[in-house]
């Protein structure tokens, strides 16, 4: 199965085995609970869904790479102790708690979480003297004489041996205790991923055209090469820095991230064109309306490559746009919700002033939200939004003081008239970005009509998590007609392909 489907079944798992019965019990019980095991290529993504199920399941996480454990470190130090058997004093062996025990209950601690995941990576790499710890940890849940508290979920990952030649075969009896689930590349799944984490659009339309080297690994006569979807990612964020600092990523930085020779130097000749293109073709230009014909000729008799390239760039541009929309209006709605909770409609019983009132509010926010960044439940976009309607609280205290308004339905109303400034906010970048997007189908259209290359346009269109966001709010009129076109292709071969399998 592809990741997102992992995904899913690692949080549909983990929602199972923390459901509780009537009197608090856990319906299948922790010695029931078959610990899960993530198999697949590397740098597929299993680490990364981690944080991700964690955050979105609201539980703590603790990870470790076992490989990088001695058996002492995973099951505790010796020590020598005194016990009374049948009246007989005996000295006897016993085992300081493992630090990765350990870890999950500091992680509790610090949190206030009770349930969380425990990760184990490279569970089938550890080494012939830690293996024996390996299977009764999974087979017990314990390491050494501790076991893993109870609401704590195991989950583990490893590669295939194909890939690693330390990998180690689980028996018949463990495998029997594990709940397998093997993990498999796919480019359309990565592609949606890297919209919304809004990756290096010159990377996305590479591995559009060249979606074979999305995940190449080989073992020749030469040595290894490897081009890994985690390769991708890291390379695209390196060189959006590099862009932001003005440095070149030529070929030998991109063979520090996509170790396969042939396809690190066909993509840095593809970046190098990207931004060719970026400078003969003026994007903004484009999406401010200003439509030019020339341009529109030369890019309909480009090769394939330059047409994606050129199709590439403007939906990068416009998913800039689409997000600043969705940020907007993620930052509103929050916003809104807080101010209900101060508002004299919600509670006119309040004794406090409405800055006193706006005070509270954003301590009491800025405590909780502090607490899910502490326990990792939050991710970056989350934080970022959190800290801006802090700062948007602190803004409308500090006009309320520097207004000198007492009155609480006056401070009530000049609050209202501060809030309405972030609708206005919202509704601008909505029309800036449904402006750009009809300019953007403007020169399509002048461009290649409803050729193929609109079928590319739209399609990723469907794709970027932004975009579609956006056309749920915004009504482009062109985007509904050329998706209902695809659609009714798409059903058309689909019927010229049955009829033509039906004559055979």
């Amino acid at each position: 199965m592809n990741i997102k489907r992992a995904k899913e079944e690692i949080k549909t798992t983990i929602a199972a085995y923390l459901l509780k019965d009537a009197y608090g019990n856990y319906e299948i019980p922790s010695l029931r609970q078959r610990p899960i095991f993530l198999i697949g290529p590397p740098g597929v993504g299993k680490t990364q869904i981690m944080e991700q199920v964690a955050r979105e399941s609201q539980v703590g996480l603790v990870a470790y790479t076992i490989t990088h454990h001695t058996r002492q470190s995973a099951v505790g130090l010796p020590f020598i102790r005194d016990k009374v058997f049948g009246n007989e004093t005996y000295r006897v062996t016993e085992y300081t708690m493992s630090e990765i025990v350990a870890s999950v209950y500091e992680k509790m601690e610090s949190t206030g979480l009770k349930e969380g995941i425990l990760f184990i990576d490279e569970i089938n790499c550890v080494s012939e003297t830690l293996a024996p710890t390996m299977l009764q940890f999974l087979q017990y849940k314990t390491f050494g004489n501790h076991k893993i508290p109870e609401g704590w979920v195991i989950v583990t990952a490893g590669n295939p041996p194909e890939y690693n030649k330390s990998v180690r075969d689980f028996d018949v009896v463990t495998l029997d205790r594990i709940k397998l689930i093997q993990v498999e590349p796919d480019f359309e799944v990565w592609k949606a991923y890297a919209y919304e984490h809004d990756l290096h659009s010159a990377v996305i339309s590479y591995l559009n055209a060249r979606p074979e080297n999305f995940c190449r690994i080989e073992t020749t006569v030469d040595g290894k090469f490897f081009a890994t979807p985690r390769g991708w990612e890291d390379l695209s964020r390196f060189i959006q820095i590099c862009e932001r600092i003005e440095k070149t990523v030529d070929r030998d930085v991109v063979g520090e991230y996509i170790q396969f020779p042939k396809i690190a130097k066909d993509f840095t000749n593809y970046l190098h064109l990207y931004y060719k293109y970026q400078d003969d073709y003026q994007i903004d230009e484009i999406l401010s309306g200003v439509i030019r014909e020339s341009l529109c000729n030369k890019l309909n008799k480009a090769p394939f490559d330059e047409k994606l390239n050129v199709i590439g760039l403007l939906l990068s541009k416009l998913g800039q746009q689409f997000r600043a929309v969705a940020d907007q209006a993620d930052r509103t709605s929050l916003l809104m919700e807080e101010l209900k909770k101060v508002s004299p409609e919600t509670d006119s019983s309040l004794d406090e002033s409405m800055i006193k009132r706006i005070s509270i509010l954003r301590k009491d926010w800025k405590e909780a939200w502090d607490k899910k960044r502490e326990a990792g439940l939050i991710n970056r976009r989350e934080d970022y939004l959190s800290r801006d309607v802090e700062v948007i609280l602190a803004r409308y205290e500090e006009t309320l003081g520097n207004e000198d308004i007492l009155d609480t339905n006056a401070s009530w109303e000049r609050i209202r008239e501060l809030f309405k400034e972030e609708n206005e906010r919202y509704e601008k970048l909505l029309s800036d970005g449904g402006k750009a997007l009809e300019h953007a189908f403007d020169f399509m259209e002048a461009a290649f009509m409803d050729g193929q290359e609109m079928v590319v346009f739209v399609t990723e269109l469907n794709t970027g998590y932004y975009s579609v966001k956006f056309l749920k709010e915004y009504d482009c009129e062109r985007y509904y007609q050329y998706n209902e076109k695809l659609l009714f292709k798409d059903r058309e071969d689909e019927l010229r392909s049955r009829i033509d399998s039906l004559g055979k």
